[in-house]
């Protein structure tokens, strides 16, 4: 019957999608940077065979982006990139996303919604568990100091104070490291921008665990690596993979958070830590371990870098997390050869870091507010960690792996659901902010999961959000 093909496009709709395929595709390597100005465009037969369309459809593409400006023929040599690069846009590296499942989408919603909004789904602490108070008492205090450098640069590698008791405290998790191997930055993200900088080079390979913190991959997208990922279990990378991974891929670097890992929860075992390092060893494997999360776990787990000696891992840490997102200060530890290069581009990016911000880190940490803050924001959130969870097993959903620590859940919705649709629901009906799986993986291999902040859950309005949004899901499914 007629009706048989009523959802069948036509040939002339078909002819139409496949020139935008051809188009697309080629500005997606024009805007990655695969393709520069002046670079020749792959040949017909080329274009043809790799996208599986016919001649005509690739000629029909390349006239109309040459009609665009976008590439120009030349007589008898092809076709070429026109003029300039546009402007770099992470939205156009890799495949395009729903916006529910962009982490900078997810990011944006999170620092954009009010401070009265749920956001169940964001990454940090609300603002009334910091310790605002004794951060004005130490900046007063810093005011009042006639010693104090209010207006001047930093050293180039940073307070040398802060960094002497940064040694200390590093020292804690079993890692030996002297203040002439730490440099100071501007937080975790800002840490992780160097190392890249100082480690990757376009087109180098990049080992990330799935799912991971969604900012890793935006940051290694700017950087224009090509990103592998490793299912992550909750002892760690799954080795099989992992391995397998470093023989076929030959990646430059890895990154992880080997304890209280984002979005899971789970702290790396022993075991895997030392198979791990193994295998780094013997496929000449670089990896920043991002310790962002040390302090809220107070039986502290074994890191990479303890059992490594900073031979082939570089430690990232910030306070953004634990202290405050706006006073900026993180640091990177590393081997003395190579913290002198850090230490030169942070100058050639950044000329330093927060004096300020450095200097009443270290008064908070010297004064014992830093240990008090920690022991009741841990007691706190071991508490909403609790009640947080037995809420999340009365809607339905499967924890993954309970964590010993720290403020993330990573759980699964019951039914099949999808936590994309869930979280559109809960944003367009209620102004709930939740995080989706797949914006923490990269293979898109999560999407019946969504991250829990605990220390975002206690309004009775976050789980009545959800559940409204799964009701909603199911009955659009039907």
């Amino acid at each position: 019957m007629a009706e048989d093909n009523l959802d069948l496009p036509s040939p002339r709709a078909a002819a139409g999608t496949r020139v935008a395929r051809v188009m697309n595709t080629l500005r997606q390597r024009i805007a990655s940077r695969a393709l520069t100005p002046g670079a020749r465009v792959p040949s017909i037969r080329s274009m043809t065979d790799s996208l599986g369309v016919s001649k005509s459809t690739v000629v029909d593409a390349y006239d109309r982006l040459v009609a665009e400006g976008v590439i120009e023929a030349r007589r008898g040599s092809g076709f070429f990139v026109s003029g300039h690069a546009p402007p770099l846009a992470l939205a156009d590296l890799g495949p395009r996303l729903d916006r529910e499942i962009d982490p900078l989408w997810l990011t944006r919603q999170s620092l954009d919604s009010g401070s009265d909004a749920l956001k169940p789904g964001c990454g940090w602490l609300p603002a009334s568990w910091l310790p605002a108070d004794e951060i004005r008492r130490a900046m007063r205090a810093q005011a009042r100091d006639a010693d104090a450098l209010l207006t001047d640069y930093a050293s180039p590698h940073g307070l040398p104070a802060l960094r002497q008791q940064l040694a200390w405290r590093v020292g804690q998790h079993g890692i030996e490291v002297t203040p002439e191997q730490l440099m100071l930055t501007d937080g975790g993200t800002h840490s992780l921008d160097l190392v890249c900088r100082f480690l990757l080079e376009p087109g180098d390979t990049v080992v990330i665990d799935d799912p991971c913190y969604f900012n890793f991959r935006a940051l290694l997208r700017a950087h224009r690596a090509n990103v592998v990922s490793v299912p992550y279990t909750p002892n760690g990378p799954d080795l099989a993979q992992f391995e397998r991974v470093l023989t076929e891929h030959r990646p430059r670097l890895y990154v992880t958070n080997s304890v209280l890992h984002n979005p899971t929860g789970a702290s790396l075992a022993p075991a895997v830590a030392h198979r791990l390092l193994k295998l780094a060893s013997e496929h000449d494997l670089l990896i920043v371990e991002d310790d962002i999360f040390a302090d809220f776990d107070s039986d502290p787990a074994p890191r990479l870098a303890a059992f490594d000696g900073l031979e082939r891992v570089i430690l990232v840490g910030s306070y953004s997390k634990t202290l405050s997102a706006a006073v900026r200060c993180g640091y990177i530890a590393a081997r003395g050869d190579w913290l002198e290069p850090l230490v030169d581009l942070k100058l050639a990016t950044s000329f330093g870091n927060g004096q300020l911000a450095a200097s009443v880190v270290h008064r908070l940490l010297v004064d014992g507010t830093y240990r008090r803050h920690l022991e009741a924001l841990r007691a706190k959130l071991a508490d909403a960690m609790s009640g947080m969870t037995r809420r999340l097993l009365s809607a339905g959903l499967d924890v993954w792996t309970p964590p010993r620590a720290g403020m993330f859940v990573w759980a699964m919705l019951p039914d099949g659901l999808d936590a994309a649709h869930v979280a559109r629901k809960a944003l367009a009906d209620d102004g709930v902010v939740f995080a989706p799986g797949n914006v923490f993986s990269a293979s898109q291999s999560a999407s019946g999961y969504l991250r829990f902040n605990a220390s975002q859950c206690a309004q009775p309005k976050v789980f009545d959000a959800l559940a409204s949004a799964m009701n909603a899901a199911r009955r659009e499914r039907g």
